[in-house]
């Protein structure tokens, strides 16, 4: 580890809050170069949907390697590209009655949202988007102008321009209809908000802090915003390919977004992969007028072909939403027995979390769980949230195991900080 604090960045941040050297994973478990294992609920923050290293997926990239498929390719036509597309509509757009153009962006999330963006603008011929309080959508320019959190925003180091913020549902309490303020300023030509290009957000805000939008207020947004002709983007890229049980997070909401972004468990695998799905009266792009190198990542249009196997019926799905119950149970039952720490339970599907009054609570907890053999993450402005992302194929033993560590986790902290409170 020296060579690399020597040599790496302090920009580096996770291996901060883990610090041991990994050296191999499989399933739901990464093992250190010295043999220790650690229960993995972190699932790279939402790209190891189906564990690490799938032997299905693993055998389809190795026969491509091994028959020297090609690995880059821009955006020309491979076979690679040609079956991930006929799969994708065949299993994923058909079934769910969604008519979508494909575009490649480049291989990560924000250069999705960035493609997002500027269609929107150039769809509409209009400048501002609205996003949500708490939104986090990337870390390049623009996807830190939609994106909420004032530390991220403030490394930009220029202004983050022709965006408006508004609040997201329940940001201000539970008796406050948020979609009624964003209506009102619509339609009140004193409002000071210039008509919108697009609304772009994440239907479940996971690194804003595990906060859910009703579908009963996506339905209403979807409503409002096709009234005013405004362009509904959804940032799909942690929350989708099924983290929340359909392979759409919107899907139970019922509603057909005009742009989506999906990315981080797309590839199914680890590799970079992203796209952009339009209708497709929205695909106004001149030929070559957004491009990028890296457009063509045939490994990863190989191992996204094959992850689509777990969508071909609606058996992932149903697992998922089995398991998210068990998640849920144990964590109503964990907060109630910790209520000094002034613990809450939110999430759908198979995000989750842990929300903490005790601000330090949530680092703390994680911080307990390493020790206990367990990678789970934090999230929220200041951190108070404890968040799950197991993979979604996590057997029922293992799920009970992490859920076992994040008990006597939460339960450790809550001692300690009773102790320190009877010494003080």
């Amino acid at each position: 580890m020296n060579t690399i604090e020597r040599h790496e960045s302090q920009v580096r941040g996770y291996c901060r809050a883990f610090p041991v050297m990994f050296d191999t994973a499989g399933g739901v478990h990464l093992t250190t170069e010295d043999g220790k294992r650690y229960l993995d609920f972190f699932a790279g923050a939402g790209v190891l949907n189906y564990g690490h290293n799938h032997p299905q997926l693993k055998a389809a990239l190795l026969d491509y390697i091994e028959r020297d498929g090609v690995t880059h390719s821009l955006d020309m036509f491979t076979t690679a590209k040609r079956t991930f597309l006929e799969r994708f509509d065949e299993v994923i757009l058909r079934p769910r009655g969604l008519d979508y153009k494909v575009q490649f962006p480049g291989p990560t999330g924000t250069n999705a949202v960035e493609a997002a963006l500027k269609l929107a603008r150039k769809v509409t011929g209009r400048e501002r988007i609205i996003a949500f309080t708490n939104g986090f959508h990337g870390m390049t320019l623009g996807s830190l102008s939609v994106t909420g959190n004032s530390f991220k925003r403030a490394g930009a180091g220029v202004p983050l321009a022709n965006v408006t913020a508004v609040p997201f549902d329940g940001y201000l309490g539970d008796n406050t209809d948020t979609l009624a303020y964003l209506e009102a300023m619509l339609e009140d030509a004193g409002s000071g908000i210039d008509k919108p290009a697009a609304v772009i957000l994440e239907t479940v805000q996971a690194e804003g802090g595990v906060n859910v939008a009703s579908f009963e207020w996506l339905t209403r947004l979807a409503k409002l915003l096709k009234r005013h002709d405004i362009l509904l983007i959804v940032d799909d890229v942690q929350v989708g390919c099924g983290r929340t049980g359909p392979f759409f997070s919107f899907e139970p909401a019922g509603i057909k977004p005009d742009i989506v972004c999906l990315s981080k468990s797309l590839s199914g695998y680890g590799l970079p992969f992203a796209v952009v799905l339009m209708k497709p009266e929205h695909d106004v792009w001149e030929p070559g007028e957004h491009n990028g190198t890296f457009r063509g990542h045939n490994p990863a249009f190989v191992t996204a072909a094959a992850a689509l196997e777990f969508w071909k019926d609606d058996k992932l799905t149903k697992d998922v939403e089995a398991k998210a119950a068990r998640v849920t149970d144990r964590l109503q039952a964990i907060a109630k027995r910790c209520p000094s720490l002034g613990a809450s339970v939110r999430g759908r599907g198979l995000i989750q979390g842990l929300a903490f009054d005790d601000k330090s609570a949530a680092n703390a907890v994680s911080a307990e769980a390493f020790t206990r053999g367990m990678i789970i993450e934090t999230a929220g402005i200041d951190d108070e949230v404890l968040k799950l992302l197991p993979p979604l194929i996590i057997s029922d033993e293992d799920l009970d195991a992490g859920l076992d560590i994040i008990e006597a986790s939460v339960m450790a902290v809550a001692e300690a900080a009773a102790d320190k409170r009877s010494v003080a």
